[in-house]
């Protein structure tokens, strides 16, 4: 049997365990490689993913939102959410104010420093987006995040 890319790759003698064990290496490489260039690229910024995560969620929400649906709508689980929003509002891209109804719950807002600064991001965005896949046909690229989706849904289904 001709050894895959991937066991090429990583310079591994033996066939992988399972298709299952290959699959999930494979995807665990590409995000690695793809939030390599995405960092790099938010680094020039001052940003990091998780607070352009923050920004971009703010940004599309049009309102200010509680930092726990904020928390809950991230792409990576960040697990102290107030800090990274202490940084945010250090940087001028945020601000938060209390709920006068339960002052238990924290507003948080997008500054419009932080949308200036959102919006210069787009575009370098987009641009490394399609170049790290935009080689792909459209076709491709439904069915990539249909089996992607797919395979979230056994951790999504029993919160392993």
């Amino acid at each position: 049997m001709t050894p895959s890319r991937l066991q090429k790759a990583l310079k591994k003698k033996l066939p992988f365990d399972s298709p299952e064990h290959e699959a999930n290496l494979n995807i665990l490489r590409t995000s690695d490689q793809f939030e390599i260039r995405i960092a790099r690229l938010l680094r020039e910024y001052d940003l990091t993913a998780s607070q352009y995560n923050v920004l971009r969620i703010l940004r599309g929400s049009g309102q200010p939102l509680p930092s726990s649906e904020i928390a809950e709508r991230l792409l990576q689980v960040v697990p102290a959410i107030t800090g990274l929003i202490d940084r945010l509002e250090k940087q001028g891209l945020v601000s938060r104010q209390r709920c006068t109804q339960d002052r238990r719950v924290i507003y948080v807002e997008a500054t419009e420093k932080a949308l200036n600064l959102i919006e210069q991001v787009d575009a370098p965005l987009a641009n490394l987006h399609h170049e790290l896949i935009g080689h792909l046909s459209r076709e491709e690229l439904e069915e990539l995040s249909r089996l992607l989706e797919k395979a979230r849904r056994s951790v999504e289904n029993n919160k392993l």
